[in-house]
């Protein structure tokens, strides 16, 4: 048998092949032209998308289908070129698999390009299960009969499931395709449904194409022709391209120029072996259609590109402007607020001495409504004047105007002292108020004793005004090389949200529904200061109605 088969190929004179894919047997330079263009692009395009982001599912199944295409079109030249009967045998059945499996894998990327998610493992079963006959029955008649002995073709004799199975399955998955880019794209929002055209009618080029081959050789027995069925492939990666930079698919915007200006010099380079005028007039064609439609997709995108940056370019210039006159505008603001607040001073300070003076009797005996009148007075004139003193800290702050004296000074000293000066505020409400330390001390700290006698106040006095039952504990400890200060209640506690906002400017939280006096500029300007003195305030609370521990840590000075 091996005698008469040797015999036969002697008669046809077939070629030997060398690595495979280089004999005389490939009877048309355009073939081998067709096949190195789509395996090379197709390739390096899959590689460099795979690289991009290995981790990405939609990059992953690009690299895949263009990995089977660059395999199926080695495998089809390896069919052109081999005379051996066992070679044909087992490429072409390979081929069979191959071809309906980069459809179900189409099917697959697009869903998974569209949705931005996985799909389910049933649907993946839907897609792939289709493929198990022709996996089965690979190795039988009902994908092979045999090679036909009986011309010089080198041709097999197809069985059932090649001649009808495969190709019903292909125009399954066409179909699916199509119904399922429709159902997405009338729900697609309008920048969606550009990606989703460009993306579809891509692989629908594409495998339009795919197997448009088989069906020009079949009709016409004109295979020469039919390599343009191979060009499918630079056609989906011309849309791919437009794609990446228009969409900023894959992150890798720069890509569609590069692979253009590839496929260009590949194009070109490849004519110089075409032999015949007739295949170089066929290139020739091909390659301008391929360079208008890309170019101009190109040429607009960078043309919308170059707009969009000028439009920036301009944007930003305006937004220089106006940040230049917000700058003006929030000096001024600071300026008008110290200039504003200095003005209330003069006026509130009279206030106050005249009302003191009459507490103090300086005019008279007063009814006990009078005293019960100036008494309200007296209260809110010192409530505004914090409130002032508040804004004039804030405005100093954001001018950078804010000066710190700093010297050494016992914490401990500082917040003992200041809670008995506030004591009365808490036992005229009946709350208990003490304070405590790990005998640890002296707490020196080196900083301004004004201004974190501010913080300490603020943080004694919030505890007390919004604590109805129980009591304040102010403390001093050493943590490590820190100056631990807290001040805890029994009060009405935070939710984490309240908590989240506390220290901005203006926010009060839900303290106010207690007491609606304040600026809610008190723990703003107390985190301010910390920062100032390399520290930070932080507050605890184990929710609403749980109480709360305001504290603040400064660096301790040995």
């Amino acid at each position: 048998m091996e005698t008469s088969i040797q015999g036969f190929i002697n008669i046809c004179q077939w070629d030997t092949a060398k690595y495979l894919i280089i004999s005389n047997n490939v009877f048309g330079t355009l073939i081998y032209y067709s096949h190195f263009f789509a395996l090379v692009l197709s390739l390096t395009i899959g590689i460099f998308v795979f690289f991009k982001d290995k981790k990405s599912l939609v990059n992953q199944l690009l690299f895949i289908i263009t990995l089977l295409f660059s395999s199926w079109v080695f495998f089809d030249l390896i069919l052109w070129s081999t005379e051996k009967l066992e070679y044909t045998m087992f490429f072409w059945s390979v081929i069979i698999l191959i071809e309906p499996l980069i459809y179900a894998l189409c099917v697959y990327f697009i869903d998974v390009y569209i949705s931005k998610d996985d799909i389910s493992l049933t649907k993946k079963f839907g897609i792939f299960i289709p493929l198990l006959p022709i996996i089965i029955l690979l190795p039988t008649k009902f994908i092979l009969h045999g090679f036909d002995l009986t011309n010089c073709n080198r041709d097999v004799s197809e069985g059932f499931i090649s001649i009808y199975y495969v190709y019903i399955i292909e125009i399954i998955y066409a179909f699916w395709i199509l119904l399922f880019v429709f159902k997405k794209y009338i729900k697609a929002s309008k920048e969606m449904k550009k990606q989703i055209i460009f993306i579809s009618l891509g692989i629908i080029l594409f495998l339009l194409s795919f197997v448009s081959g088989n069906i020009i050789g079949s009709l016409t027995d004109n295979w020469n022709l039919a390599q343009i069925g191979l060009f499918g492939m630079p056609i989906f990666v011309g849309f791919l391209a437009y794609t990446i930079v228009k969409f900023k698919s894959f992150n890798i915007k720069m890509f569609a120029a590069q692979a253009l200006v590839f496929a260009l010099g590949f194009l070109v380079l490849a004519i110089l072996f075409i032999r015949k005028i007739e295949n170089v007039r066929v290139v020739v064609f091909f390659t301008l259609i391929f360079v208008i439609i890309l170019g101009y997709l190109l040429i607009r995108s960078v043309k919308k590109e170059v707009k969009q940056r000028e439009q920036l370019e301009i944007l930003s210039e305006q937004l220089l402007v106006a940040n230049d006159k917000l700058k003006e505008l929030d000096k001024l603001k600071t300026e008008f607020i110290s200039l504003a607040t200095h003005q209330i001073r003069s006026p509130l300070t009279a206030i106050k001495g005249y009302a003191s003076m009459i507490l103090d009797g300086s005019y008279g005996e007063m009814t006990p409504k009078v005293k019960e009148a100036v008494d309200i007075i007296m209260q809110s004139s010192a409530n505004l004047a914090i409130t002032i003193e508040d804004f004039l800290n804030v405005s100093k702050i954001e001018s950078g105007g804010m000066k710190y004296e700093k010297v050494n000074f016992d914490m401990g000293e500082l917040a003992n002292s200041m809670m008995k000066g506030i004591a009365v505020n808490a036992e005229k409400k009946g709350l208990k108020i003490a304070y405590t330390d790990d005998k640890t001390g002296p707490y020196i700290v080196n900083g301004d004793q004004e201004k974190l006698r501010q913080v300490v106040l603020n943080f004694i006095d919030n505890s007390i005004k919004y604590t109805k039952t129980g009591g304040v504990n102010v403390s001093v400890t050493r943590v490590g090389n820190k100056v631990h200060f807290a001040v805890k209640d029994t009060g009405m506690g935070m939710s984490p949200e309240t908590k989240a906002k506390l220290f901005h400017k203006f926010s009060r939280g839900d303290g106010q529904r207690m007491n609606t006096t304040g600026s809610g500029l008190g723990l703003y300007l107390a985190k301010e200061i910390a920062k100032a003195h390399g520290g930070d305030v932080d507050v605890e609370s184990e929710g609403e109605g749980k109480g709360s521990t305001f504290y603040m840590d400064l660096d301790a000075t040995k």
